[in-house]
């Protein structure tokens, strides 16, 4: 119940909510702000004094009080160095608070996405997400940092304003706030009409992100197949439409502001018109009319920033809404609640009558049942898009099945955590990703304080320590963003030597010779041989001389496993495995 009541918060109110840890400094923060103002409230009262004190002397044949004057300047100097002390109090405090919870905020939306399954990332673009965490959440700090501690300051300024100025004069008080709820009803009117572009800018600004993002990433293939042209005239409709919503907005504003600042003005000419009648009909003194219309600057200011406070309520609020997107969305792949700790793994694997699609009407895996041993390898063939790799996603549990059961050791994956499953299996994926770093680093990437030793005997094993010692700063080599100065074979063996590093009971591999020549293949092929028998590893290939010596092959079409046995056996049987065998030849 009470998370169905966060969902349906306001999504301004659940970021202030989240803050809450915050709410001390930010008290500070107002407090600061209100300082500041109550003590400009000081000067009204100091410049009416005065001027009473100057039309006396005048009635007294101009005797001027000199130290009475001193004095007032005083105060008044005084007066201007607290305020901008409690200004600096206010306006520091606040930012400090705003961006310390940005920064947390962004953290928490990075520990989100980590957290999802990839069913999530299956129709989102990595540029949008990338602006949710970035940009949408820096919008943070404006509800921060000028929203809540302005709101609270001048709504307190603006009732002991009030207070005041019905203390001079009621009458001409009350007529002064006849622009008060055209004030207000102006403010509601166009945060309604400014709402949507404001969305809209943080909609489009996402979605020019993720263009760049895979342009950036796929301008080798823009370079070449000539298509600089066609991406350039997408970029520039995108940035003309996404400066349009920003025009559009920009004139709200430049309509909005200045039509408050007349309605606003209209209260000092209320205040000239009627209070200098009274005080030439002898009803107001000149000294009251001066601290009323200096009173009057100081209502008015806040007024005009809590208009300012609708636009940067919108801001707010269209980056909350997109930040909520993500930390409210759930994965379909959570702990559950008795969960077990797999500690220590033999490596036995189990698909049960298992079934899977990723679009109802497109099913992928149909009834799949196997095993495999502690210590077998187990291999799976069949052409593209039967859902071999499929098989091994649901192994790591990155997606559920919707029929059977998955076990490892006897248990049911969906009984043990994900982080103690995932512990135990590594995975050398076809499209092999690496961090921008050195290959050390990237080898090393899943095991704390490996030693070089260590790291370098992992890349024997791959087959890699010959490539990189060749390299002018061997394994401190930097390899780029993705790694894009190493070819795809040396790709693929890093990425098996940080499999082979990471010594789990059960190794996946899922293309893990696509890329290579027949050289290395084969010295790959010995390495994985070599690891055989020490741990289950389970083997997609679409080269089938790499799974001769498979204890058990899998072969696959539509969905459904047609034949299995080991290569002798399927050699012999003369069907569909052995037609693969002669064409891969």
């Amino acid at each position: 119940m009470n998370e169905k009541k966060s969902q349906n918060q306001n999504p301004t109110v659940k970021l202030v909510i989240m803050a809450r840890k915050y709410w001390r400094i930010i008290i500070i923060s107002v407090v600061g702000i209100v300082g500041a103002s109550l003590i400009a409230l000081i000067t009204p009262a100091v410049v009416r004094s005065l001027t009473q004190v100057l039309i006396e002397s005048d009635n007294n044949n101009g005797a001027i009080n000199i130290n009475l004057l001193v004095t007032y300047s005083l105060v008044l100097v005084g007066a201007y160095i607290l305020r901008a002390g409690c200004r600096w109090l206010g306006l520091a405090v606040s930012h400090i608070a705003a961006w310390t919870f940005v920064g947390e905020l962004m953290a928490k939306i990075y520990e989100k996405l980590q957290r999802l399954s990839m069913k999530y990332y299956q129709d989102k673009q990595t540029g949008q997400l990338m602006s949710h965490m970035l940009n949408d959440a820096s919008q943070a700090h404006i509800l921060i940092a000028h929203a809540v501690p302005d709101l609270i300051s001048n709504l307190i300024v603006i009732i002991g304003v009030v207070i005041l100025i019905f203390s001079i004069n009621p009458i001409l008080a009350a007529i002064t706030l006849i622009p008060v709820p055209l004030v207000i009803w102006s403010g509601t009117f166009f945060s309604k009409k400014v709402a949507p572009l404001f969305k809209a800018d943080r909609t489009m600004l996402g979605e020019l992100n993720a263009v760049v993002q895979d342009n950036l990433s796929g301008m080798k293939e823009i370079q070449a197949f000539g298509q600089e042209e066609r991406e350039l005239e997408k970029m520039r409709e995108m940035c003309r439409v996404y400066g349009q919503i920003n025009v559009k907005a920009n004139h709200a504003n430049a309509i909005f502001h200045p039509g408050i600042e007349f309605l606003t003005s209209m209260g000092t000419v209320i205040v000239v018109g009627i209070g200098g009648y009274l005080a030439m009909n002898g009803n107001m003194d000149v000294p009251d009319i001066i601290a009323f219309l200096m009173y009057l600057g100081i209502f008015y200011q806040p007024l005009a920033v809590l208009s300012r406070l609708f636009e940067d309520v919108q801001i707010a609020y269209a980056g909350a809404v997109r930040v909520f997107e993500v930390l409210d969305a759930e994965s379909d792949i959570k702990d559950a609640p008795d969960a077990k700790i797999l500690e220590k793994c033999e490596g036995s694997i189990e698909f049960d009558d298992v079934s899977f699609y990723y679009n109802q009407d497109e099913p992928v895996l149909n009834n799949i049942s196997f095993s495999a041993k502690p210590g077998e390898m187990v291999a799976v063939v069949g052409p593209t898009g039967v859902g071999k790799t499929t098989i091994v996603s649901l192994i790591e549990r990155f997606y559920e099945p919707q029929n059977g059961s998955i076990k490892i050791d006897g248990i049911d994956i969906k009984d043990l955590t994900v982080e103690s499953l995932r512990s135990q299996i590594s995975m050398v994926l076809q499209d092999v990703f690496l961090f921008n770093g050195t290959i050390a680093e990237n080898i090393a990437y899943s095991v704390k304080n490996a030693t070089r030793e260590q790291i370098e005997e992992a890349a024997k094993i791959a087959c890699a320590d010959d490539f990189i010692t060749a390299m002018p700063n061997g394994y401190n080599t930097l390899i780029g963003e993705r790694g894009v100065r190493l070819s795809g074979g040396q790709k693929q063996r890093l990425s098996i030597a940080r499999a082979v590093l990471r010594n789990t009971p059960i190794l996946i591999l899922d293309e893990a010779t696509s890329s290579v020549d027949m050289e290395t293949e084969l010295q790959i092929q010995q390495a994985i041989e070599n690891l055989t028998g020490s741990r289950t590893v389970i083997v997609i290939a679409h080269r089938l001389s790499t799974i001769i010596s498979a204890d058990k092959i899998l072969v696959m079409d539509k969905g459904s496993v047609i034949e299995r046995g080991s290569y002798e056996e399927l050699m012999s049987q003369n069907g569909v495995f052995a037609r693969l065998n002669k064409k891969s030849m």
